[in-house]
């Protein structure tokens, strides 16, 4: 693993993994992380349900890739680990898998370390999710990519602009991946309680580095990321709506799309 440069000491600029922590109830983050978040949940008090909702969500899906014989994960965008994480709902429900995760940012790294036992299932990969090349080709040191792989773009594809084509990298993402690869997909909505997740965007943007900003997505600006794939039932759906356990309680109010389909 390639050694990387450690985070400033108090960095001037929120980081997408650093709030998204803070939104979870962790402590591994700093007071620029911890203002943004506060003021973003303060414009849209949905954002903390939301981010659990989008957790549960992860791990109803890990759990069902696990029943079809998924035994591979690329996990891009982790942040912070955190109780729950995709190694740990794969490996409790079958042992053997193995888990690549993908982070840009140096403190995630820290905390990735631990994860990678001397048995090499879990691994990390620094990295921007962009950049699919040097993704994919770090990868294949844990992961055989000529069987399939599940795929989790899980609430990372806002902080990919229009203009940087975010339907293209996951096009690219999943052209190399083997047939009978699965993409588990969230997305922030922009037609979901519109105007608090606009405004609590635009909290967060004001704060966070340039490269690191925002952007919610419609209904059918989601669905294009599932385009030439199997969409498994329920389809796009909010958060709560995909494959829900009997006792949970639907909200369609909490703006976030999600979905799980399988490569052909």
């Amino acid at each position: 693993m390639n050694a990387y440069p450690p985070p400033p000491p108090h960095p001037t600029t929120a980081h997408p993994a650093r709030v998204y922590n803070v939104w979870l109830g962790g402590k591994d983050h700093y007071p620029v992380d911890q203002e943004a978040a506060e003021l973003a949940a303060k414009a849209n008090p949905t954002i903390v349900p939301s981010v659990r909702a989008n957790r549960a969500f992860l791990g109803r899906a890990v759990r069902h890739l696990t029943t079809t014989g998924i035994r591979q994960f690329l996990d891009i965008g982790t942040g912070i680990p955190a109780a729950d994480n995709t190694h740990e709902v794969a490996q409790r429900a079958a042992p053997e898998s193995r888990v690549v995760y993908v982070d840009n940012d140096p403190i995630v790294l820290t905390h990735a370390r631990a994860l990678s036992g001397p048995d090499g299932q879990t691994d990390y990969v620094q990295a921007d999710a962009r950049d699919v090349d040097t993704i994919l080709g770090e990868a294949a040191r844990t992961l055989d990519l000529d069987r399939p792989v599940g795929l989790m773009l899980v609430a990372v594809l806002q902080y990919v602009k229009d203009s940087e084509d975010p339907w293209d990298i996951t096009r690219r993402l999943l052209d190399r991946l083997a047939p009978g690869s699965h993409l588990v997909l969230s997305h922030p909505a922009a037609d979901v309680t519109a105007p608090e997740v606009a405004e609590s965007m635009r909290i967060y943007n004001e704060r966070a580095a340039s490269h690191a900003s925002a952007t919610p997505r419609s209904h059918e600006d989601v669905d294009r990321f599932f385009r030439g794939l199997e969409v498994l039932e329920p389809g796009v759906v909010t958060l709560t709506r995909w494959r829900p356990a009997p006792s949970d309680v639907p909200d369609d109010s909490l703006p976030m799309w999600c979905g799980v389909a399988r490569k052909p």
